[in-house]
């Protein structure tokens, strides 16, 4: 079945290339397509395309075919080009002719549109529940072991007395900002593309405000060529904010990855969390953060694959569009696989609390000693030079007691001050109005 069937059939192996993974993809968007059939329907017959009884019937209908989307027994069958195809195949063998009239006023490219915006919108969701997540076990490592200096290094030459506390808390602001950057692609997202039809408006008197109340966006994309223009730049957007999370992840994995070997010896992992050598059996390896660094690595490059995909297409609906999906559905859930991950062992990661034990971190308070000279009244210069020539001399004695008092630093975390950005951060998207409006608009 083809929604563009116009009584003659063409070529099997072109409709197998322009079909594509179309079949495969849209199985992720089977519920949203289901839920933007209802809101459409629910305006139709305000505008006076339906009647009352026609709208409740077909209300019905797509309730239960929802239900089998959420429970995993909507299939696309055989001969069916996409989910928009399925979903008025199987309206029309329940409810004749009457199925057929869930289509006035709209085409494919707006439930395209609306489809992905109403997935991607409960995507990020998800996704911003899994970055709080990590960030609560992060700031609970933090502050578990604010007290346990460490190295910090510059260069990859050690460099100043840190802290577990900083190293922990400093991921955990990262997350602040990514959180912040969702947001701002949330909002892009949660506009209603519905009733721009293939991208010029209808003819039909629809009230393009009630669909985009009923389903919850924060506004419309008013003008209907922009709707249009929106897909790829919606994905594209979005596909930034995940890469940031990515990159968090990425940065954090390596430095895992770097302190769990034996020449640092910083952090030691779970062995469950680990893995072995076929050969050495010695081994217990990182392969989780190895994994993640490279599965996020991947992800940082989605922005710019959507972007060649999309880059020099004027506007209007072209068909290379539908190649973004291939890049774009998958990368959600492979994130949220890397923050499930990460989240669960750093919660089981245990720190090496005697790492200063060893002589070749003394070095690193040499700043410690240059200020100590300084608040005693010696010119910084000259503290400066004098440590570097005792250093040089051999005779530098480390003092490793810090006081560290200032925002931010190892004597303050700022632990509650950061978790409450995180807190606005995740407030200031509004999650809860789209949910309540799905909710609203699936009760009988």
């Amino acid at each position: 079945m083809k929604l563009w069937d116009k009584g003659y059939d063409i070529n099997e192996a072109v409709a197998r290339f322009t079909v594509g993974r179309d079949r495969e993809l849209d199985l992720y968007l089977a519920k949203h397509d289901i839920l933007g059939s209802m809101a459409h329907i629910t305006m139709l017959e305000r505008v006076g395309l339906l009647a009352s009884n026609e709208r409740d019937t077909l209300l019905g209908a797509l309730r239960r075919i929802y239900s089998d989307a959420v429970t995993g027994e909507f299939i696309i069958e055989d001969g069916i080009e996409d989910v928009h195809s399925q979903v008025e195949l199987m309206l029309t063998r329940q409810l004749g002719d009457l199925g057929k009239k869930i289509h006035s006023g709209r085409s494919r490219n707006d439930q395209v549109l609306l489809d992905l915006k109403l997935w991607t919108r409960e995507q990020l969701r998800l996704v911003a529940d899994d970055v709080r997540q990590l960030f609560d076990q992060l700031q609970a490592q933090s502050e578990r072991y604010k007290g346990v200096l460490m190295p910090g290094y510059t260069h990859l030459q050690v460099a100043m007395p840190s802290s577990f506390g900083l190293w922990f808390g400093a991921y955990a602001e990262s997350l602040v900002d990514d959180m912040t950057l969702l947001g701002s692609a949330y909002h892009i997202t949660n506009r209603n593309p519905l009733g721009s039809a293939a991208g010029y408006g209808s003819s039909f008197p629809l009230d393009r405000q009630l669909t985009t109340d009923l389903l919850g966006f924060d506004s419309m994309d008013y003008n209907v060529v922009y709707a249009q223009m929106g897909r790829g730049k919606m994905e594209r957007t979005v596909s930034f904010a995940l890469a940031s999370i990515a990159g968090t992840l990425s940065k954090l994995a390596f430095d895992a990855c770097l302190f769990n070997s034996q020449n640092f010896a910083f952090v030691h992992l779970p062995k469950e969390c680990t893995t072995g050598s076929s050969i050495m059996p010695h081994k217990k390896n990182p392969d989780v953060f190895e994994l993640t660094r490279a599965k996020c690595n991947k992800i940082q490059g989605l922005p710019n694959q959507i972007t060649l995909i999309m880059n020099n297409l004027p506007s209007g609906y072209f068909r290379d569009l539908q190649i973004i999906k291939e890049v774009f559905l998958p990368a959600f859930q492979e994130l949220r696989d890397c923050l499930s991950m990460v989240t669960y062992i750093i919660n089981k990661m245990e720190v090496n609390e005697h790492i200063l034990d060893d002589p070749r971190y003394d070095l690193m308070f040499s700043v410690e000693e240059v200020n100590r000279l300084t608040t005693a009244g010696m010119p910084f210069r000259d503290a400066y030079k004098k440590v570097g020539m005792d250093i040089e001399a051999g005779r530098f004695t480390p003092h490793k007691e810090v006081h560290h008092t200032h925002q931010g630093s190892i004597g303050n975390l700022c632990t509650q001050q950061v978790a409450s950005l995180m807190q606005q951060a995740y407030d200031n998207i509004g999650f809860d109005k789209a949910v309540a409006a799905e909710q609203q608009l699936l009760k009988d």
